[in-house]
């Protein structure tokens, strides 16, 4: 039963392409209704809502500090956490880990609901726009912050977000956003802005060029070129963004790639390429010519999303996961993890001791103030299936 003043909606969502790191989807404000046929908007009624079978919240912590359980379960997106990490977690403090890995915010969602509180997680790592319903529905559990000190070593900057100000069920994990490659041995002029993308997209790019496959990131590409917002539920703004992502731009796409870091770039099967920030990285480091890349900001607006350490209602082991957050936040740790991941996060002085340890590509993982300026936080809004609709109706013009 979800709570009348926050329902809980779950789209699901089809889009599973594959990267040589086997890295999963992980952004989705906008999830994929294909799958559900039409709308794609499933309740979660019938006392799906918490772990009792009621719409509640949890209120109270489920550790206290007690002795450790001997493992701990984890959800979360596929290949985000260096394995060096998890190894030395078992080696150091004992629980082994175990993992599964969703698609999108919405099959998380989904499964946790379908559970009634008897998932078998402990930690999930859900996108911050999620977390209110989820908190609303009693799907996530207060974490005890007592047990978890390390939280100092967090930079403020990206504590107290909108979806948790008081970090009572989330603490950032990873962020991240939205730019664009493009080689340069085919476009040989300057590309900085999204109007550029679109532009190269209809012209030197024409049929070499990958978009994202999230409606949220299709649809951003016109909001963010025309300085709209990109959360906007104007109709107008919507219809306009659908006529020219589907009479004008769908018949240059080559590709919808949510990962192009794992093939395309290396590959070069694409000449221009809408992509993720830390998965670009991946894909200029494992390219035989990586000068050939240049990896471009999107701009004069784009995205920011953060994904969220969070404890499952109902978790069978909360001892060790308030352990095994603890001790993700170690600066050494934090620092492993962004040298694989690619992705700021959210450690405090992270940047100057990824300098130190000369990591490759750091403008790609690291932004300053001005550039944060310009990126914003999607929303799950009265908009969302009609971003799906835009998407369809892409695709299908597209031939995919």
């Amino acid at each position: 039963m979800t709570t009348p003043d926050r329902p809980l909606r779950v789209l699901a969502h089809t889009s599973q392409i594959p990267r040589i790191k086997a890295e999963l989807t992980r952004r989705h404000f906008l999830g994929l209704a294909a799958a559900a046929g039409s709308a794609g908007l499933l309740a979660a009624c019938g006392g799906g809502g918490s772990p009792s079978g009621g719409s509640s919240k949890v209120t109270k912590p489920i550790a206290s500090g007690g002795p450790l359980e001997d493992t701990v379960t984890m959800y979360s997106w596929g290949d985000y956490d260096a394995p060096e990490v998890l190894k030395a977690f078992t080696k150091k403090i004992g629980p082994t880990i175990t993992s599964d890995s969703f698609n999108s915010n919405e099959e998380m969602i989904a499964k946790l609901v379908a559970a009634k509180g008897t998932s078998g997680y402990d930690i999930v790592v859900p996108t911050g726009p999620y977390i209110p319903q989820m908190v609303e529905n009693g799907l996530l559990a207060p974490l005890n912050k007592d047990l978890i000190p390390n939280l100092e070593h967090m930079d403020p900057a990206f504590l107290g977000r909108d979806w948790d100000k008081d970090n009572d069920y989330s603490i950032c994990k990873a962020w991240g956003t939205t730019g664009f490659v493009y080689d340069k041995t085919v476009v040989s002029r300057d590309l900085t802005t999204w109007a550029d993308f679109l532009d190269a997209a209809q012209n030197e790019a024409s049929g070499k060029t990958s978009v994202l496959d999230d409606p949220g990131e299709l649809t951003g590409l016109y909001f963010w070129a025309n300085d709209i917002d990109w959360n906007t539920t104007d109709e107008g703004d919507l219809q306009a963004a659908e006529d020219f992502l589907v009479d004008k731009l769908a018949e240059h796409i080559s590709a919808f790639d949510s990962y192009p870091g794992g093939q395309a770039i290396p590959q070069s099967t694409q000449t221009l390429m809408q992509v993720y920030n830390g998965d670009a990285r991946i894909g200029i480091l494992n390219s035989k010519d990586p000068d050939k890349w240049q990896w471009v900001l999107g701009a004069p607006k784009t995205e920011l999303w953060m994904d969220n350490w969070s404890i499952v209602a109902g978790a069978p082991h909360p001892e060790a996961a308030h352990a095994f957050i603890n001790f993700v936040l170690t600066p050494e740790n934090q620092l492993a993890n962004v040298a694989y991941i690619g992705y700021h996060t959210g450690a405090k002085d992270i940047e100057q001791a990824a300098k130190d340890a000369k990591l490759p590509l750091l403008d790609m993982v690291f932004f300053s103030p001005e550039q944060l300026d310009t990126m914003t936080t999607g929303e799950v809004n009265e908009a969302q299936q009609r971003h799906v609709d835009i998407w369809d109706k892409v695709k299908a013009a597209a031939g995919a």
